[in-house]
């Protein structure tokens, strides 16, 4: 009687449910943003410049399924240019964030490390660079190396690092004052060693981090400078150059070529700075609760 009861009760199947908790969470936003930068980066480097090419029997063509982003007035496809400028875009962005982290990196623990007039000589650099209205110290620097491509990595080079350079000298004096390290020098290590053992390895999430977070400003600038004319050369087909040449045409009725390029470089701005937030709260879990 007892097992007749157990076959009529219904069995009740229950599905296991998918927990993903938020660090893989993360870690998979951080991969789909760093897929689309990469694929937006190869693309626009197997863009040849055949592909390009002025075509006078396309040109200002309203945006449709053949031409996405429209032509403009000399019939070349404007998806085509937009994303070979966004892969120059990340180019110059990377070598001038690249360089402006190492400067920031070394001038940082050069303030924290170094004697007291040292760190205050650098102090006092920090606030005028940073007291400076930034887009006005890139074209002097821009303008003073040449223009063009040296002058705008030049400009972006010496003008980003202040900021990052005063977070890892607030880092180092911080673990200066850690009790292991009273310890090492009590062990007879000077600074060259514990700088390399203790410090470097501690410094490494704040370079990445920071690397990444120039890129947004990087981009940004390199675009505005080339825009104003003080950046890439006029052939080069940077955005800042795009946007500045659809100028002339807008009031033609021809809006596509600046709100497609537009729109493409703010997104790519904004995916790099949700990819440096996210790999903080990667690397540095505590700061997801600030």
């Amino acid at each position: 009687m007892r097992v007749d009861n157990l076959k009529s009760v219904t069995t009740v199947k229950f599905k296991p449910k998918i927990h993903i908790n938020r660090r893989t969470m993360t870690i998979i936003i951080c991969s789909v943003i760093f897929a689309i930068i990469l694929t937006t980066f190869i693309a626009g480097l197997c863009i040849t410049d055949n592909m390009v090419a002025p075509n006078f029997s396309q040109k200002n063509l309203a945006p449709s399924f053949s031409h996405l982003f429209g032509t403009d007035w000399l019939g070349r496809d404007m998806f085509l240019r937009t994303i070979k400028g966004l892969s120059l875009s990340i180019i110059v962005g990377t070598v001038g964030s690249a360089v402006s982290a190492i400067l920031a990196t070394i001038i940082g623990i050069a303030a924290a490390m170094g004697s007291k007039w040292l760190d205050a000589a650098i102090n006092w650099t920090v606030d005028l660079v940073m007291g400076i209205p930034h887009l006005v110290l890139l074209i002097l620097v821009s303008f003073a190396c040449g223009k063009g491509l040296t002058g705008l990595l030049v400009g972006l080079a010496v003008t980003h690092w202040t900021s990052l350079a005063r977070l890892i000298r607030s880092e180092v004096l911080q673990i200066r004052s850690q009790q292991y390290i009273a310890t090492s020098r009590k062990l007879g290590h000077n600074s060259t060693w514990i700088l390399v053992k203790h410090i470097l390895p501690h410094m490494i999430p704040q370079f990445i981090i920071g690397l990444i977070l120039l890129f947004p400003h990087a981009i940004l600038h390199e675009s505005s400078l080339s825009f104003l004319g003080f950046g890439l050369p006029p052939e080069q087909p940077a955005i800042g150059i795009i946007l500045s040449e659809s100028m002339k045409y807008l009031s033609s009725g021809m809006w596509w070529l600046a709100v497609f390029p537009g729109l493409l470089l703010l997104l790519l701005v904004i995916l790099f700075e949700k990819l440096g937030d996210n790999l903080r709260k990667i690397i540095d879990p505590y700061s997801a609760h600030e």
